[in-house]
């Protein structure tokens, strides 16, 4: 495996960004910049990260591809099909986004998100996506949400069939699958059968922790790792048995000084793993 992080850290150039992340233990990345930014500044962190032997797990693109407005819907498309490109261009396993959602928020929980004609929009918004790109050396994940497709191991399968292209692989959130008292109770299970059904499709993994709370009814509370209750171990061993250059990545936390503490947390943790 590549343990990385989400943060970029505090930086003040491309070769300081690169000499952070490998100080703090990282051998894999996401990448900072989007396909906005100019063209030259894009290779130099793309240089840095090679220099460090620094994998590029990841472009994001958080954008609503699904958004119920025309304009807006064409606009995030649009951005989806450029961050893919820069991903391609750079040699990042992936570029990555949600399915989006039927509402206001752009990562929002909706009854919309699930009917029969929202599957077959989002089928035919990824298809699109990887079409107009015309990409060869990366791919089009959709990160799994607990209220948006695909929710888990056997939704994102199906759906790897339905959009029916080359290119579409599997982005690993094993703590967003984790959405009901069955897969919070089973993690092991969980994991074996994601890697059962999606295996050799994963291209990144996201790593944080998941916590029942006491409250009613049930709630299930990301957080850090270790604050929770999640076999990361087991799951990290799992992921890197498909590929030993598996992408880890830590992210959600708010500060560099966190992000210092878990990622220490999680080479303790997960020692010895190849």
């Amino acid at each position: 495996m590549r343990l990385g992080t989400s943060s970029p850290l505090k930086h003040g150039s491309a070769v300081e960004w690169a000499k952070n992340q490998v100080e703090l233990g990282c051998r894999s990345l996401v990448f900072p910049l989007s396909a906005n930014d100019p063209d030259g500044r894009i290779q130099e962190y793309v240089d840095a990260a090679k220099a460090n032997d620094l994998l590029i797990a990841e472009v994001g693109i958080w954008r609503n591809a699904m958004s119920i407005d025309p304009e807006d819907r064409k606009a995030q498309r649009d951005y989806c099909v450029k961050q893919l490109q820069l991903a391609d261009r750079i040699g990042a396993r992936c570029a990555v986004n949600v399915a989006g959602a039927l509402g206001p928020r752009w990562d929002g929980h909706y009854k919309e998100n699930f009917t029969k004609e929202t599957r077959a929009e989002i089928v035919k918004m990824v298809q699109e996506i990887i079409d107009r790109a015309e990409v060869t050396n990366t791919y089009f994940t959709l990160e799994p949400m607990p209220w948006m497709t695909p929710t888990g191991p056997e939704d994102y399968a199906r759906l790897v069939e339905e959009v029916n292209r080359d290119r579409f692989a599997v982005h690993m959130d094993i703590i967003n699958m984790t959405n009901s008292f069955e897969r919070y109770y089973n993690p092991e299970a969980l994991v074996d059968r994601c890697v059962e059904l999606l295996g050799k499709r994963i291209r990144s993994c996201h790593i944080k922790d998941v916590h029942l709370k006491e409250e009613y009814t049930f709630q299930l509370e990301e957080c850090a790792p270790g604050k929770g209750e999640f076999p990361l171990r087991y799951y990290v061993e799992k992921m890197s048995s498909i590929d030993p250059d598996m992408p880890v990545i830590l992210e959600h936390l708010n500060t560099d000084e966190e992000y210092i503490h878990y990622m220490n947390y999680l080479k303790e943790v997960l020692n010895g793993i190849q």
